[in-house]
């Protein structure tokens, strides 16, 4: 199976090359890519436990076991980039532009039926792979960061093929309901994730605005309108009023 870039990631391919060119923040990257594939790991261990088919029992243990050993394999490549670049410059990892696979991104394995879960699979599974497909393209100066995405990408073929063929033989009938149901899910998602992104880039720029402009303002006028001779109670106009 042939894995290429989506359209827009190619297009933004000078923005990934930026992304993946700082060592530092390569390794750290890795380092997320390795929890998120451990989280994976253990959900996919808990989708064994809950499931009823033989079938899907084995390969979703095949397919735990798998994100396991991803996960070590990025924590050791994570490790020796580090080691190699203790005095990285860069804090910003871009997570946003270079996601890796989000794992099931809270969801509750409990709660899903067969069918939607293999389609929730399928689609998380092709969209980390041609991600991996793009960095790998990417890391031309970084060679065993590559060949550690190409080995990993082999496994994620798989897992594309075994959930696409084990949803044929759950549901048949609505096997393109479910995908569209999920991929619905999956876009529905991505948006809130964008919105809050925006939301939190618009309070800080708020916040800072506030800060530097607006309370600067009120304390210059604050201290316009002091009394030079401190605060003094309000005379009375005449003796009487001052008796009653």
């Amino acid at each position: 199976m042939r894995l290429t870039p989506t359209a827009i990631d190619r297009l933004l391919w000078p923005l990934h090359r930026w992304v993946w060119l700082d060592a530092h923040r390569r390794g750290k990257k890795l380092l997320r890519f390795a929890e998120t594939e451990a989280a994976g790991g253990r959900d996919l261990s808990r989708a064994a436990e809950l499931s009823s088919d033989g079938l899907l029992r084995r390969l979703y243990l095949r397919h735990s076991e798998d994100e396991h050993r991803h996960a070590a394999l990025f924590r050791r490549r994570a490790r020796e980039i580090l080691s190699a670049h203790r005095h990285g410059s860069s804090a910003v990892e871009a997570n946003w532009l270079a996601p890796g696979e989000r794992g099931f991104e809270n969801l509750r394995v409990e709660a899903q039926p067969a069918d939607a879960l293999l389609a929730f699979l399928h689609l998380s599974e092709g969209a980390a792979a041609r991600r991996f497909a793009l960095y790998q393209k990417l890391l031309d100066g970084d060679p065993s960061t590559r060949d550690l995405f190409g080995e990993i990408l082999k496994d994620e073929a798989f897992h594309m093929s075994y959930t696409r063929s084990q949803l044929a033989r759950i549901a048949p009938k609505k096997q393109g309901f479910v995908l569209w149901r999920s991929r619905a899910g999956r876009v529905w998602k991505a948006y809130l994730r964008i919105a809050g992104a925006i939301a939190s880039l618009f309070g800080t720029v708020f916040l800072t605005a506030q800060y530097f402009l607006v309370l600067p303002l009120f304390a210059y006028l604050a201290k316009r309108n002091v009394d030079p001779e401190g605060f003094s109670p309000p005379r009375s106009k005449n003796r009487l009023e001052s008796q009653y």
